[in-house]
């Protein structure tokens, strides 16, 4: 049978095995995640399977393991790199964003970069400084890269197949509170949905709730809880900050004339405001209230004690959903 019950970390796992048997050119890289399968055992049994060769252990340089990948695209080559934590990749960040992302441009289209950085993100693991961070906007600014997240277990299997099959440059948000969430993975049927589409994941009327990676869940509670009181919440998992597939966001908006968007990021400068910009431009005579956002703090990542005050939950979201519903 193709389908399965997968945990999102098992359908990554999934993943990555068929691209190394599909294509003989696809290697992995990264810190531990050879004989270790990584800190997060995404690649469990992989350089078992493939070998060392194609399933790389590499020494504990962020900016070294980018460099050497950009190298191996020019050979040909479609690495998929692992960082460990969210906030370790700031060491390969000029590597990323100063080479990865202009490749192609520098090179007027001559030379590709097929490319994957995998990077679990966000919190909720109870961790110290340095493994709950959430970058997106960074990389979304950055114009030549491609920014995905999956929130499920189908979406993690394939997004992880269609990024590997792309000629350009994907950073791949993997939420790592949620890699033991299971659900059904069809490995055989390729989605309709392409790696940029975003997804209506919950029918509504009343309001659009946005979300994308470990929020998503959050939304589709807040969306369960509200519809017991009569409030029907049209849940969007957004799947790719970029590029945004602003059309399906702006048609759901059209019906429901009101937006939160939900993410663990800061507010302050996030991708959270890029929406909302865009929305208020292409809505602005469908919009019934402003459109809110509900993040994190403009603050560094708390402590692990303190990090489910800084996180979003469902008591803001829904205090912001009963915001727009009354305005």
């Amino acid at each position: 049978m193709s389908t399965m019950q997968l945990p999102i970390a098992r359908a990554i796992t999934q993943g990555l095995r068929d691209a190394l048997r599909a294509d003989d050119h696809v290697l992995l890289m990264g810190e531990d995640i050879g004989v270790l399968g990584g800190v997060f055992r995404v690649t469990d049994g992989l350089q078992a399977e493939f070998g060392a060769q194609r399933v790389v252990d590499t020494p504990l340089a962020e900016a070294a393991i980018v460099g050497t990948a950009v190298g191996l695209c020019f050979r040909g080559y479609r690495p998929v790199v692992e960082i460990q934590f969210d906030g370790f990749v700031f060491p390969a960040f000029n590597q990323i964003t100063t080479q990865v992302a202009k490749m192609h441009y520098r090179t007027g289209g001559r030379v590709n970069m097929p490319l994957v950085i995998r990077i679990p993100h966000g919190g909720g693991i109870g961790a110290v400084e340095h493994h709950s961070e959430s970058p997106e906007a960074l990389f979304a600014h950055t114009a030549g890269l491609r920014v995905v997240a999956p929130s499920t277990a189908q979406d993690a299997y394939w997004m992880t197949r269609q990024a590997i099959e792309s000629e350009d440059p994907i950073i791949m948000l993997e939420p790592k509170r949620r890699y033991w969430m299971k659900g059904d993975v069809d490995t055989e049927r390729r989605p309709e949905l392409g790696l940029h589409d975003a997804a209506i994941a919950r029918e509504g009327t009343d309001a659009t709730l946005l979300a994308w990676g470990p929020s998503v869940p959050l939304a589709l509670e807040a969306a369960a809880t509200a519809a017991e009181d009569g409030t029907e919440l049209e849940v969007i998992d957004l799947r790719s900050i970029s590029p945004l597939d602003i059309d399906t966001i702006t048609a759901s908006v059209q019906r429901t004339g009101r937006l939160v968007i939900v993410h663990e990021a800061p507010v302050f400068g996030g991708i959270g405001g890029e929406i909302a910009a865009r929305v208020t431009e292409s809505c602005f005579y469908s919009l019934e209230a402003p459109v809110l956002r509900v993040g994190g703090f403009h603050t560094p990542y708390p402590p692990a004690r303190m990090e489910e005050a800084y996180l979003p939950d469902l008591d803001r979201v829904l205090d912001a959903v009963d915001r727009v519903l009354d305005a």
